[in-house]
C-alpha cells in the first residue's frame, strides 16, 4: 500500500512500490523513480459514477498515478491534512479532496440544506474503505471531536469534511431583525451530533448564508 506523508504542510509525498493512488488531476508537482499518469473518468467510478456526478453537479477530475518511487502533490499552496480510514466513510467537498489510496471507494451523497448553505451544491463526495486520504484546507485545519455529550455547531463556510457516525442538521437563526440588518452575521450553522470528527478550516468561503 502507498505511504502518505507530509513534506512540509503544503506538499503531500506518496511513497509507492508498484502501488497506485487517485489524485486530483494536474496536482503532481514532482516525482522521482518511474511514474505513470492516467486520467480517470467520473472520478474513477466508471460510467455509472460519471453519470451520477454529472447529474448531481459534484464534479471531480482525478488521475491514477502508479509507479515506483515518490510522487509529490500540491494544489494552489493549500494546507494538506492526512485522514486515516478504517472501514469508515469520509464526507468531503470534491474541491477539497487531493489524493486517496487507489483501493478507497469514492461516491456521492445528498447533503440537503447544508450543501445549499455552503454554496457547493446539494451533493458531496464520499471516500470509504481502509487506507489514507489527503484533504485540503485554506489554512491549517482543526479536527474537532463530537461526542453524544458534546455536539458541535460549525459555520458552513468553514466546514471541509467529517467522518464517523454523525448526524447533521441545518440551523437557521434568520429572523425579522436579520432582514432589518440587525443580524449577528452568523445566521446559519451546521449542527453535528453523534460520535465522530469534523474538519474545520480557519477561513470562510463565500456562502449563501454568509450574505444574511
Amino acid at each position: 500500500m502507498a505511504t502518505f506523508r507530509l513534506q512540509g504542510s503544503k506538499v503531500l509525498a506518496v511513497d509507492m512500490t508498484g502501488d497506485a493512488v487517485k489524485a486530483k488531476n494536474g496536482s503532481m508537482v514532482a516525482y522521482d523513480g518511474q511514474m505513470a499518469f492516467k486520467k480517470m473518468s467520473g472520478g474513477g467510478e466508471g460510467i455509472r459514477g460519471m453519470v451520477t456526478r454529472r447529474l448531481t453537479g459534484e464534479q471531480m477530475v482525478m488521475m491514477e498515478v502508479k509507479g515506483q518511487g515518490t510522487c509529490f502533490f500540491a494544489d494552489r499552496a493549500s494546507q494538506i491534512n492526512l485522514v486515516n480510514l478504517h472501514g469508515d466513510k469520509l464526507y468531503v467537498e470534491a474541491s477539497n479532496l487531493l489524493c486517496t489510496d487507489a483501493g478507497l471507494r469514492t461516491g456521492t451523497t445528498f447533503t440537503g440544506l447544508r450543501g445549499g448553505a455552503t454554496g457547493n451544491g446539494l451533493f458531496t463526495t464520499t471516500v470509504e474503505g481502509n487506507g489514507q486520504a489527503a484533504i485540503m484546507s485554506d489554512g491549517p485545519a482543526v479536527v474537532l471531536r463530537v461526542t453524544p455529550q458534546y455536539p458541535l455547531s460549525v459555520d458552513p463556510g468553514a466546514y471541509i469534511a467529517h467522518q464517523g457516525n454523525l448526524r447533521q442538521d441545518f440551523q437557521s437563526g434568520v429572523s425579522f431583525r436579520t432582514f432589518l440588518g440587525e443580524g449577528g452575521g452568523e445566521a446559519f450553522q451546521i449542527r453535528f451530533e453523534g460520535d465522530g470528527l469534523v474538519y474545520v478550516q480557519p477561513s470562510e468561503r463565500n456562502t449563501i448564508g454568509g450574505d444574511v
